[in-house]
Parts: structure tokens; sequence; C-alpha cells
């Protein structure tokens, strides 16, 4: 009997146990998901090579340390079919801890792979998405290539389940090296849409169909077949532009204000007395500003600023007005530093009014160049 109960006993103890590890492994958090690195296939012989610039990004940020330029090229099994990939670490950073210094840098390195490089088919850059279509602009205006510079991120991050990461990083492979990319200017790619770098902008905090072309529509789309163009950009970029950032060594400053109801003109004030070059005012509507910033305004003219007006309504344009040459005999006219933002986006209004800075400071050429870009 006494031994009846001990088999009993011990019975009972081991389904306790079984129990417990089962309650255990229930309840225990499942480890991050990790997106699967392998190595590409071989492509094709005659693919066309595009390069990536990696600067690091949520496409980047895998928990426990970054993704490298490498690692992402291996997210891609399947990219031999369209590109031969190569790549290389500019960065890896988040896209909020680049410096201005560091986009120039990046703007003369991808012109000297082109310039050296005669057969490479295009090139990707990776880039966090808080500043994504600010990147892209700028290398939209100082890239100055026919070939195509396609800037692409992710919403997710490689450590989080439905990562799109990998998807979006071979949709970028496949319009650099497709043919018809060639002379569209920086485009952006992200959620099987192409769209130009001029005109996207980010409309969500978080969904994965964030970044779209308000008004203008994309410029394609990437399906599984091929790649589809639908229209071409207008305005000048890339290999029409005048902007040569070879020798330049710092962007001057210029700051972005918001107009609200009983906005300060302090703020404008503030800016021009820290150095402000330039001054982007984004209003509410086409070009009316509110409270004291009337004065703000004039205190930045008569400092010699530059004053750009865009609207933050997220579409529309803020027309030029005809500059009236002085009257035969009569003083010269002091130079209209006020400047007609177009359709620009605020923050986009800024870095074309950085690059144009760098070469002139005539009034009328840059109201010019926010005409023609």
């Amino acid at each position: 009997m006494r031994a009846v109960i001990s088999s009993v006993a011990a019975l009972l103890l081991t389904l306790g146990l079984a129990e417990r590890s089962a309650a255990q492994t229930a309840t225990a958090p499942a480890p991050a998901p990790q997106p699967q690195t392998t190595q590409p296939l071989a492509p094709a012989p005659d693919a066309p090579r595009v390069r990536l610039v990696a600067t690091g990004g949520t496409i980047s940020n895998r928990t426990g340390g970054r993704l490298t330029a490498e690692e992402l090229v291996n997210l891609m099994p399947t990219v031999g079919r369209y590109a031969k990939p190569e790549f290389e670490q500019f960065a890896n950073v988040a896209s909020s801890q680049l410096t201005l210094d560091q986009w120039l840098a990046l703007a003369k390195r991808l012109n000297q792979l082109f310039k050296e490089d005669s057969g490479l088919a295009g090139a990707v850059v990776t880039s966090g998405t808080d500043t994504l279509e600010e990147l892209a602009y700028f290398l939209d205006l100082t890239v100055r290539s026919e070939k195509p510079v396609v800037v692409v991120g992710s919403m997710r991050n490689p450590s989080t389940l439905g990562y799109e990461g990998a998807a979006n990083l071979l949709e970028a492979f496949r319009v650099a090296a497709d043919p018809a990319a060639a002379g569209r200017g920086v485009m952006v790619v992200l959620n099987d849409e192409i769209n130009a770098a001029r005109e996207v902008t980010k409309t969500d905090a978080l969904r994965l169909n964030t970044f779209q072309t308000r008004g203008y529509g994309v410029l394609g789309v990437v399906d599984s077949d091929r790649v589809v163009f639908y229209r071409r950009v207008e305005k000048k970029h890339t290999a029409q532009s005048e902007f040569d950032v070879t020798n330049v060594t710092a962007l001057p400053r210029v700051d972005v204000v918001i107009t609200y109801q009983g906005a300060p003109g302090d703020l404008i004030k503030a800016a021009v007395d820290n150095g402000a070059k330039g001054i982007i005012v984004a209003t509410a509507g086409a070009g009316a500003t509110s409270g004291t910033q009337g004065e703000g305004i004039q205190y930045a003219l008569e400092k010699g600023v530059f004053v750009v007006s865009t609207t933050r309504a997220g579409s529309g344009r803020i027309a030029a007005r005809a500059r009236v040459p002085p009257a035969a005999g009569a003083a010269p006219a002091q130079p209209n530093r006020r400047i007609a933002g177009e359709d620009l986006a605020p923050i986009k209004a800024r870095l074309l009014l950085m690059v144009a800075l760098m070469k002139t400071q005539d009034p009328t050429e840059i109201q010019r160049i926010f005409i023609e870009y």
C-alpha cells in the first residue's frame, strides 16, 4: 500500500510540474520577431547595378542593434531578379540625428558615385520617415544626374510583427533599376507607391500609407509584374538643377514660423537676431498673417532677411506679385525680399531658400527659382 501511495504522489507531482511548465510557457512573453536575412539570389548577368546608401532610420532600427546596409540587402533574397545590389554605410542613426552638414556630404557622395561610375544604374537611400520628405527634396535639388535616386523607409521597425521595410526596400531597388525611372527626379517609394520628392508629404504618424501626394497623385506604382509610371514632374530638378554643392561647406540658416490667431512677431525677430538669413511663414490660408507677425516680418526685411510666404493648409498656391520697376528718374526701389512660396510645403520652401541663397541674393532671381522649382 505504501508503494502505491508513493507512486500516486509521484504521478501527481509530475502532472503538477507539467501544468506549471505549460502555464509558464503560455504566459511568457514571445520573443520579438526578427527579420529573416538570407543570401540574395545571384543576379542575372545583365541586371543593372543599384547602390544602397544607408543612413539609418526605422527601417534599420532593430531591437538590440541597427541593421547594417549589408543586412538590409540580405533581407531581399529575390533582389537579383531585378538588380545587382551594392551597398555602403553612410550613417546608421535616427533621421532626426542627421545634420545638415551630413545632408551636404550625402548629396556630394551621390554626385560622386554617378560621376565616377557611369555603369551605375541608380541609387537607393534609406531614411527615417520623420524627415524623409525633406531629405528627398534636398537631394532632388542637389543631385545633378538623370539617374534615379529613390529614398525609402518604413513605418515599423525590424523587430515588429508586420515589418514592411524589406518589401519597401525591394520595391525601391526595382524602381531604381527600371530604365523608365531615369530623368524623373528623386522619388519616394513606400507602400507600393512612387511619389515625387517635391510633392510627397507624410500624412499620418503611424499608418503604412502615410506618404501621399495631395492634389497631384502618385508618379506610379510598383506591382508584382512591373513598375508602372503615370506622369512626370514638370518643375526643375536633379540634372536640370542649377545648385552645385561641390564646394559648399555649410547651408545658410532658414527658420519656419507658423501663423495662428494672435501669433507674436517677436519669434521672427528672435530668429533674425540669431542669424537666420531667411524666414518661411506658414500661413493658415493664402498668405495672411496674424497678431504682430507683420511687425516681425518688417523687422526681418529691414535687416536684409528674405521672407517667404507659404500655406500650411496642405495644398494650394501662394502666387507671386508683379514687381513694378521704379519710374524713370525716381530713386531706386529697395530690394523686395518678400517671396511667394508657390505650392511648396513650408518645410520644403525652407530647403529651396537655403540652396537659392547659396547662389544669389537677388530677390527677383529667388522668386524665379521658387516659380521654376
